[in-house]
């Protein structure tokens, strides 16, 4: 017997850009019957339509084994050793990429920080600087961070909990609409497991070294 496809759904938060694109391509190919020139609005709406769904899907998955998992979907972009002894683990996602955040570790969210900033390219190296919301977990590992950033296209991080939330370790956390990019602090001693170019998969891939 097969075992079920894991189900798959649409992303909270993405109702603002999904809906009314939606409704603008019913009603426009509603109207070809009319006329067809309205076709010619009616077929890019329904393509962007389609786009935005396979953008903002939201499968269901099952934690994969490590003391710490990938909180995002994506390529490794960096792997850098910090001043304060921690490894920052930056992924970052595509436009093709799921764009829900998990939580890389069982634990307490400590604080939810909203930083405001620019929004240039993910890839560049200033994108530190960027629009980006700042996670704390409290663990059994100790303090772990991560960071959300917003980039050229993603202008829009949506957390899905506040301060104090129980989690478990791949709970869905929030959502940066249209991809950009991911930090993971990995405490002290605590070795990375993937390296520059690896691609991740949200509450799958493991990020520590065993």
């Amino acid at each position: 017997m097969e075992s079920p496809r894991p189900r798959v759904r649409l992303a909270r938060g993405v109702s603002p850009w999904l809906a009314p694109t939606a409704a603008a391509a019913a009603v426009t190919a509603a109207l070809t019957a009319r006329s067809p020139k309205w076709a010619l609005a009616a077929v890019p709406l329904t393509a962007l339509t389609g786009g935005m769904l396979w953008f903002f899907r939201d499968p269901d998955r099952s934690p994969g084994a490590g003391r710490l998992i990938s909180p995002a979907d994506g390529v490794v972009q960096s792997v850098d050793p910090w001043a304060d002894g921690r490894t920052r683990v930056a992924i970052f996602m595509s436009p093709l990429n799921v764009h829900v955040n998990r939580a890389p570790v069982a634990g307490t969210v400590v604080s939810v920080e909203h930083v405001a900033g620019g929004f240039v390219p993910a890839f560049n190296k200033d994108s530190d600087k960027n629009e980006r919301v700042v996670w704390h977990f409290d663990t059994a590992l100790g303090d772990i961070e991560m960071v959300q950033i917003a980039g050229a296209v993603a202008r829009r991080i949506v957390p899905y909990l506040q301060a104090g939330a129980k989690v478990a370790q791949g709970d869905r956390v929030g959502l940066i609409r249209l991809g950009s990019r991911v930090d993971l602090y990995l405490p002290e001693g605590v070795e990375p497991a993937v390296t520059v170019g690896d691609k991740t998969v949200a509450g799958v891939t493991r990020i520590d070294r065993a």
